[in-house]
């Protein structure tokens, strides 16, 4: 096995400092360059403390799927400024030996966690150590050294300025936090907003209180599929979830008096159903509807949304009726099997269809919202069933989101490959090439009009 050297690359600024120090999650340093001067993809590693060296004339690895493979200059694009790097326990370091031979390192792997806006092509390549434990529920990607910096194996599939982590978490947030408070003081859905923001730092509850862009509204606390990796539930022997579900179901009147106050002055403003931080929301469809209506005799601005699995099609179609403009339906696989084994569901994926076909046909911009995992969506049995299903559905956009689940866990729970696979870019090309119309991105756009 083989140890390299101490990275030396100067730290950019006070945040790469900040990821230089291990955290008890697994988080590792966005360590340095190696000293070589030559352009060679060099494999990375962990020590036991979490601090990541290079190890020189061995190169970096990634992986497809189960299949693991030499990173190539193609596959990679610089770290983007607010990825994080982690190590993973449990897992050995690989790299190739200049003849091609895979070999473990002496170290744990280390992955790159990518902000949004960027899909990751590969994962990073390691031996999975015997009786390791499940990984948190992060989008572990391949990273090395490649021309003295940091690359990952990605590329860049959305613009994100409303979403850079910079517009989060300001040092005012606490008072933003306090005048909505005291502008809506009997609303629970505030108090929960205010936790989501505060303690689990999520987005769409922090725009309330920036009053701008899309606003999350949670409404159910219950749900009618079983994700594996799940977000907000996860039962006690799986990987922990990063944030809680709500436990109250609010009221249309409480829903509107929160979907009032952001339309009526966020610019571009958003409000969605459907947040990490909740279950199902079409289940709660009776007061969803009569929310909607409230808002909407009182405001025509903006834009109501709902994220949704849409699986109950009944729900969905009072939600619809009521004066939704937007949907956006989380989906992992046009092909049933596939999906029956993600989502453990209730319902069916002809369900689904049927909630996209009556949406289409009510004049909603219908987005997916497709978990993408390298090695399974882009496998030759899957991009087949994609063409039909947008043959079928001709859905206006999908949304790839790294699907963040341990590699491992999650293809063993997934029928097995049929066929070949295409590679990440090889398969949003062609779909682009045989739906020219189909906008393919990363996050929920503001529909004019």
């Amino acid at each position: 096995m083989v140890r390299g050297q101490r990275s030396s690359m100067a730290k950019k600024d006070n945040r790469e400092k900040q990821k230089s120090r291990t955290k008890q999650n697994g988080r590792a340093g966005a360590g340095s360059a190696v000293r070589q001067s030559y352009c060679e993809i060099t494999a990375l590693y962990a020590d036991e403390n979490g601090e990541i060296f290079d190890a020189p004339g061995i190169g970096g690895v990634g992986r497809i799927g189960g299949d693991i493979r030499p990173l190539m200059p193609e596959d990679l694009i610089p770290l983007p400024e607010s990825a994080d790097l982690m190590f993973l326990p449990e897992r050995q370091a690989m790299g190739t030996t200049p003849e091609g031979e895979l070999i473990p390192l002496t170290g744990q792997a280390v992955a790159a966690i990518l902000p949004a806006g960027y899909t990751r092509t590969m994962l990073p390549g390691f031996k999975l150590q015997e009786g390791a434990g499940r990984l948190p529920l992060y989008g572990y990607t391949a990273v090395a050294v490649y021309r003295d910096e940091l690359y990952v194996a990605a590329a860049y599939t959305d613009e994100n300025h409303k979403w850079d982590p910079e517009n989060y978490n300001t040092h005012d947030l606490k008072k933003l936090v306090k005048q909505v408070k005291k502008d809506l003081p009997r609303n629970p859905l505030v108090e929960h907003l205010a936790n989501c923001s505060l303690e689990w730092h999520c987005c769409t509850a922090e725009n309330l209180f920036y009053r701008r862009w899309e606003c999350g509204i949670p409404t159910s606390p219950v749900c009618n599929a079983n994700c594996f990796g799940c977000i907000s539930l996860q039962p006690a022997e799986c990987c922990p979830s990063p944030q809680s579900r709500i436990k109250f179901r609010p009221t249309p009147e409480e829903i509107a008096e929160i979907g009032i106050y952001h339309l009526e002055t966020a610019p571009e403003g958003i409000i969605s159903f459907g947040q990490g931080c909740e279950g199902e929301p079409s289940l709660a469809a009776d007061n969803i509807s009569a929310g909607i209506r409230l808002i909407r005799a009182r405001t025509s601005k903006g834009q109501i949304n709902i994220n949704t699995n849409a699986g109950y099609t009944e729900g969905i179609k009072k939600i619809v009726d009521a004066g939704l403009d937007t949907m956006r339906v989380s989906i992992i696989s046009a092909i049933p099997e596939s999906y029956d084994a993600y989502y453990r569901s209730s319902y069916q994926l002809s369900d689904v269809k049927a909630s996209i076909r009556y949406a289409l046909d009510h004049d909603i911009y219908v987005s997916l919202n497709m978990l993408y995992f390298p090695g399974f969506n882009d496998r030759v049995e899957e991009l087949a069933a994609w063409k039909e299903f947008f043959r079928e559905l001709p859905v206006q956009m999908i949304q790839v989101r790294n699907l963040n689940i341990d590699p491992d866990a999650f293809l063993s729970i997934m029928p097995a490959q049929q066929s070949g696979y295409t590679g990440t870019a090889d398969f949003l090309q062609e779909l682009h090439r045989a739906f020219p119309e189909l906008v393919i991105g990363s996050f929920s756009h503001y529909v004019e009009g």
